[in-house]
């Protein structure tokens, strides 16, 4: 169909891989616990966004980048552990902030840039775009755009169908807690230690 090559084994590959947690949907729940639906679907936007541009990348040959120079690669990850692990501490230091000003962290007042910024350093998509979408693809269908849209609709209707499921039960369960202040630190503390564990599996892969 439109030149994939297997496309039930995409579609259910790509749920498989959306549902798995990281740190694009971990943010897009603490945005939207924090700032409320509007501010959560900025962030799922962000990643929209991002998937796009690293869908872009691999069509355009970045795929063959990963794999041939496994330390450009590296870099990135490495680059992208240090933007979970300063969002970690943002978070933190935010709930010590928060109890003197009132004032959200600076990474939940900018949801659609933190939630791009979080989408293009994520290994988890980077290796999505780079390795399995990219097999999936026919190189005989004569209309490749045809493809590409084709796959990239698809991926984005499973992402953004979940993101907006994530935000609409964290709002549920917000909504349903007397305690909103207190429901709001504990999801700020278990998003950034999700962060920093992000962060150093790979961290220790790269050193591996």
């Amino acid at each position: 169909m439109f030149g994939i090559t297997d496309l039930l084994t995409f579609v259910i590959g790509t749920i498989i891989i959306v549902l798995l947690p990281g740190p694009n949907s971990l943010y897009v729940a603490l945005v939207a616990s924090h700032r409320g639906a509007s501010a959560g679907f900025k962030g799922a936007a962000g990643i929209f966004t991002g998937d796009a541009i690293l869908m872009v990348l691999a069509i355009a040959g970045a795929a063959t980048l990963v794999h041939g120079y496994p330390n450009l690669f590296n870099g990135i990850k490495m680059l992208g552990a240090l933007y979970l692990t300063w969002l970690g501490i943002q978070l933190l230091l935010s709930l010590r902030q928060k109890k003197l000003d009132g004032e959200p962290s600076r990474s939940t007042r900018t949801p659609y840039r933190s939630a791009l910024a979080i989408s293009l350093v994520n290994p988890k998509a980077i290796l999505f775009f780079a390795s399995f979408f990219v097999q999936f693809i026919d190189p005989t269908y004569p209309n490749h755009w045809a493809t590409y849209i084709s796959m990239f609709v698809i991926v984005q209707i499973i992402s953004q169908t979940y993101l907006a499921g994530l935000i609409g039960s964290t709002l549920f369960f917000k909504d349903r807690l007397h305690a909103e202040s207190i429901w709001r630190r504990l999801l700020s503390i278990a998003v950034a230690l999700f962060f920093f564990y992000f962060a150093i599996s790979i961290g220790l892969e790269v050193l591996a």
